[in-house]
């Protein structure tokens, strides 16, 4: 199940905050997080193209109609809600997310399912029939957050050296 990533309340976040705080340094705290927010970034775009590039196989079974009724691609709209926030009080740190309010309501759930790797749904709004698919690969939030947090927490560490010696 898609998880908001965090790095919080790390000793360096939380004695760097106060340190800015006592400093008074507006720019100084802004620059901050504009760096931790494009080190997070890489990890937002990773992200979006995951689950934009989710294979969601039918069924199997022959398919008569045509193409989908609905104007919105699941895909991109899903990648949509992919967020990413910062904060420099407290408890300082770096989060992506998934922002459930930018979805649609009928597809508030749909990362989850498609994490998970099973979608069920109405053929074409028909709730007396159902087609079940199945997402490949399963698990694209957190096969994609594992392997980006490494490089999201070197980078968030090399900003708070740098600015840590910007106020020695």
């Amino acid at each position: 199940m898609p998880q908001s990533v965090q790095i919080l309340g790390t000793g360096q976040l939380l004695t760097l905050a106060g340190r800015l705080r006592a400093a008074g340094g507006a720019r100084l705290r802004a620059n901050m997080a504009r760096r931790v927010r494009r080190a997070a970034e890489p990890l937002q775009r990773d992200l979006q193209e995951a689950i934009r590039s989710v294979d969601l196989p039918g069924s199997g079974r022959r398919v008569r109609g045509g193409p989908s009724p609905t104007e919105r691609p699941l895909r991109a709209t899903l990648a949509g809600g992919i967020r990413i926030s910062v904060r420099t009080t407290s408890p300082p740190g770096a989060r992506v997310w998934m922002d459930k309010s930018r979805l649609p309501a009928d597809l508030r759930n749909m990362p989850w399912v498609i994490e998970n790797g099973r979608v069920r749904h109405p053929v074409f709004g028909n709730r007396r029939r159902w087609a079940t698919q199945w997402a490949r690969p399963a698990g694209w939030w957190s096969r994609t957050v594992q392997a980006g947090m490494p490089r999201m927490r070197a980078e968030v560490a090399r900003v708070l050296d740098d600015v840590r010696r910007d106020l020695e």
